[in-house]
């Protein structure tokens, strides 16, 4: 809904008419009295103020100008899809069509048009839902294809009373894919005395089929100045005063829904004190939906922005005591960031009516202290807080560490800043590690050195130079098992091609040495011996790489700037350290080893066809 009714069905006349002729059997017809009215009967102001006319609807011009010129030059289409977000006007829009396709006006010869009379048989019966040729369908609970088949067995028939047949599906989302494709040839080519409106809050939810047959209307939010002077229009109507501060603080919770915002309204009217100069205060509100006050939103932003979280605390504490919820305190906290960012970004809005007067003043002055890196560097932080704060198994002690967290930061440098601060000095004699923000709050440091010097690859075979090669050649040939098992259960002991010494940790495969002897000879046409020895021999190239990169990581820790940006940053750490020269293990380039042993078998080794030899120290 929309807007203020000008005409309320609880005031029209309902009571039977008066009798116009005998009764069956010759006498007069008895004239029933009309019930009194239940003492708890009352209809709230969404149903009371529901629009009746387009000039009623709020917020919606395009669609409205749309209509009007359409009934004007009798160009109404045969179907209508309205979407929207709840409670901006759909349905009461559909009503008001199928008054304005039906109205007769007060002498009963009009036709067509888009300002309904409101007092000839159609209309009062369109009002009170009671007309026979207006039929509402719930697709929420009536979702088949046996129900399409109904509709589309009642377009048949001619209206009863109306001009037109119309019939308003709501929530049309819900209907299943067999009801949609049963209505497609209907709605395409819809005998001439019938209009459909459907309404929906999904619209990406309805098939392109069905959207192509109908003419559709966007119904937007409601701006929040639009709901404040409407808000206070009904106020007046029902003779209560609200206060400015409290109709805003409404507007903004009704996030757009006149229907949310009115529902609000009435409870607000419901819970206030009754007396002479009763007022509904901000106050009162924000306990009953258990907010922050809009003040209070601005002292924690000043505060957290102050780095303060004293006082950051004490605000959040009373508003807790209040009843407020903590996590919504964080989301306006992000809404309030955004207003500012706006303000900060486009300046024209410190004159604009559309935003309260609090934000126009007290927002212009944040969006002047503040710097558009801080507010981005709030904004993701707060981002990730309100996350946090809807998993976490106690949200007020998770709201608590966010607003703790952005304290912390506030009067701390962007990393962009402290780089520039930084790098102002005396710069290192050698090119420093660029710091680069790194995943998990850490930093990255790269090691710039010499280029990776690699030899030309043989033009026909491979040829390994070292250990690292040959075990690198077998990744390169999807060797999974093979190749994780010489890199993390395999020790060199000896490396002269075409002879390799190792000793295999127990979990190593028994047929290790014999499978790496084939995949060499294959690879490099020649036959390789893989010896197997109880000597102590290297570290495993994964533990000689996990060393490698403790070494890197204390060298970088090391460096100055570095260890200027792990100071002002508290917390942060050095998650990993590139170097451009380490291969794909983690270590540096090494020149291939000169073989120490003739390219002949050794005495004691073996070559593995079956079984491998053991050879001892």
């Amino acid at each position: 809904m929309s807007g203020i009714s000008r005409h309320d069905p609880a005031e029209q006349d309902d009571s039977p008419p008066p009798p116009d002729g005998p009764g069956l059997f010759g006498g007069a017809l008895p004239v029933s009295l009309p019930e009194p009215a239940h003492p708890l009967s009352y209809r709230v102001l969404a149903r009371k103020y529901r629009p009746t006319t387009f000039d009623d609807l709020i917020g919606q011009d395009a669609m409205v100008r749309t209509l009007r010129n359409a009934f004007a030059v009798r160009r109404v289409a045969h179907a209508f899809m309205l979407t929207g977000v709840r409670g901006v006007g759909k349905t009461t829009t559909a009503r008001i069509i199928a008054r304005a396709l039906n109205c007769v006006g007060a002498d009963g010869s009009g036709g067509p048009t888009a300002d309904p009379c409101g007092v000839c048989a159609n209309c009062i019966g369109i009002l009170s839902d009671r007309h026979p040729d207006v039929i509402e369908m719930d697709a929420a609970s009536r979702t088949g294809v046996d129900d399409m088949r109904e509709v589309i067995e009642a377009t048949r028939f001619r209206p009863m009373q109306a001009r037109t047949k119309v019939f308003v599906i709501d929530e049309v989302h819900m209907l299943s894919r067999n009801a949609f494709n049963a209505l497609l040839k209907t709605l395409e080519e819809p005998p001439p005395h019938v209009k459909f409106v459907f309404a929906t809050t999904e619209i990406r939810k309805v098939p392109i089929t069905v959207l192509s047959r109908c003419q559709r209307f966007d119904l937007r939010r409601v701006r929040i100045a639009e709901l404040t002077q409407l808000f206070g229009q009904i106020a007046a109507r029902e003779h209560v005063t609200v206060e400015s501060a409290a109709l805003d603080q409404i507007a903004r919770s009704a996030d757009g829904s006149v229907r949310d915002g009115l529902s609000i309204l009435d409870q607000a009217i419901a819970q206030m004190d009754r007396g002479a100069d009763a007022t509904i205060t901000n106050v009162q509100v924000t306990d009953m939906l258990g907010l922050a006050d809009r003040a209070a939103v601005f002292d924690v932003m000043d505060a957290v922005m102050g780095g303060k979280a004293a006082a950051a605390l004490a605000i959040t504490d009373r508003a807790y005591e209040r009843g407020a919820d903590l996590g919504t305190l964080l989301q306006d906290l992000l809404e309030l960031l955004h207003t500012v960012t706006r303000l900060k970004s486009i300046p024209s809005l410190r004159e604009s009516h559309e935003l309260p007067e609090v934000e126009r003043t007290r927002g212009a002055d944040l969006a002047d202290r503040l710097t558009v890196p801080v507010l981005a560097r709030a904004w993701q932080m707060l981002l990730k807080g309100v996350a946090e704060v809807e998993t976490a198994p106690d949200r007020r002690a998770a709201a608590e560490m966010v607003l703790i967290r952005l304290c912390h930061v506030s009067d701390m440098p962007t990393p962009g800043d402290l780089v520039r601060r930084l790098g102002a000095g005396e710069p290192p004699a050698a090119p420093p590690p660029s710091p680069t923000p790194g995943g998990g709050g850490g930093f990255r440091a790269v090691a710039n050195g010499a280029p990776l010097v690699t030899s030309e690859p043989a033009p026909v075979r491979p040829r390994p130079g070292t250990f690292r090669d040959v075990v690198a050649l077998v990744g390169e040939r999807k060797e999974a098992m093979l190749h994780a098992h010489l890199l993390h259960s395999v020790h060199l002991v000896r490396f002269a091609p075409p002879v390799i010494e190792l000793r295999p940790q127990p979990e190593a495969p028994r047929d290790l040495a014999s499978r790496l002897a084939a995949l060499l000879s294959e690879l490099t046409a020649t036959r390789w011996t893989i010896a197997l020895s109880t000597a102590l021999g290297e570290p495993t190239i994964a533990e000689q790489g996990n060393a490698a990169d403790v070494a890197r990581k204390t060298a970088a820790a090391d460096h100055p700037l570095v260890q200027a940006i792990l100071a002002a940053f508290p917390g942060a750490r050095i998650a990993t350290v590139h170097d451009k020269t380490a291969d794909a293990y983690g270590l540096p380039a090494a020149a291939a080893d000169a073989p120490d042993m003739p390219d002949f078998a050794p005495p004691d080794a073996a070559y593995f066809d079956d079984d491998p030899m053991e050879i001892d120290p």
